[in-house]
């Protein structure tokens, strides 16, 4: 990378991260600085210069103790403002876990789109390309945005951490929902091919009415195997552990919860902490400082996301795109 005509920074909220990714980069983060005004209003802008230059910006979009979601996305919005008055040339965000992609289509009458808006958001403040991790719903992620995005996938990293623990057993993958087949098929796919043997694949019911989850048909040969549940994120930890409970009771040998993202609002802890799951695995796009209980946290293993996106930055900065 050649600092001449290009720059990375990471807002403070996701500055360690932000460091990660640079250290494998082999490079200095760039400085900036964050002010807080007395009414809560703030301010950011960068501290070297950034005309013509390519500009990468680093900004997970998850809530903690310090900042809710909305708060992150107003700061980032701002900040990328802020580089393309001063003359970048282009605008990148690295954004590990975003926000509002959930709400992805209209479920019931005059719902939002949250995708759609948040894009559009991206957009008029001079976004050029916006780089994600395992999104909730890829397609409706790459049509809500005009500008460019790049989708990584952790699932070479998950691949990685549990095929030296699948030398012989059986083992089975499973979506938490229909939603969830593909991804758990492109999961299945790359681990039977690490793995050079069959990999099972199966499928949880689920129903939501009202906030209320239900179904507890799990489809697929779960008996005497190690059962992988696979998901894009784990919230609440409901459906995760009403999963891990049917696999126990239909014989699996060992459950792991395998995420992408993990938020762990309340009351993930205390559930995640429940017999039925040997382990949980995530990536640090959200840092699991909500896991407090020590049974939880003990079952819980944080895998570095951080390499994916410094590769993303070096094949960027390489090709000129």
């Amino acid at each position: 990378m050649n600092p001449d005509t290009t720059c990375i920074f990471a807002l403070n909220a996701s500055r360690d991260f932000g460091l990660e990714v640079c250290r494998h980069l082999g490079i200095t983060m760039c400085a900036h600085e964050e002010r807080e005004f007395e009414d809560r209003e703030h301010k950011a802008r960068p501290l070297v210069n950034v005309h013509n230059k390519h500009v990468f910006v680093i900004q997970s979009l998850h809530a903690d103790d310090a900042q809710s979601a909305n708060d992150k996305l107003v700061r980032l919005l701002f900040f990328i403002g802020t580089l393309k008055d001063a003359a970048a040339a282009r605008v990148t965000v690295l954004v590990p876990y975003l926000c509002y992609a959930r709400k992805d289509r209209k479920t019931q009458a005059d719902d939002p789109v949250t995708t759609q808006y948040v894009a559009r958001l991206f957009e008029a403040a001079g976004a050029d390309c916006v780089v994600t991790l395992d999104v909730h719903n890829l397609a409706a992620f790459q049509n809500a945005f005009r500008c460019r995005t790049e989708h990584l996938e952790a699932n070479q990293l998950f691949v990685r951490h549990f095929a030296p623990m699948l030398t012989s057993d059986e083992v089975i993958v499973i979506s938490p929902d229909a939603g969830g087949i593909k991804r758990a098929e492109r999961f299945r796919q790359v681990l039977r091919s690490e793995l050079q043997r069959q990999v099972h694949a199966g499928f949880a019911e689920k129903y939501r009415a009202q906030g209320v989850v239900s179904g507890e048909l799990v489809v697929g040969d779960i008996d005497g195997k190690i059962a992988l549940i696979i998901d894009d994120l784990i919230s609440t930890g409901g459906t995760i552990a009403r999963v891990a409970n049917v696999c126990r009771e239909r014989g699996a040998r060992q459950v792991f919860a395998v995420a992408t993202h993990g938020l762990f609002v309340e009351p993930a802890s205390a559930v995640l902490a429940g017999d039925a799951l040997d382990g949980i695995v995530v990536t640090n796009s959200v840092p699991p400082f909500r896991i407090r209980d020590d049974l939880a946290r003990s079952k819980l293993q944080v895998l570095d996301c951080a390499p994916l996106f410094a590769e993303t930055v070096r094949m960027m900065c390489a090709s000129g795109t």
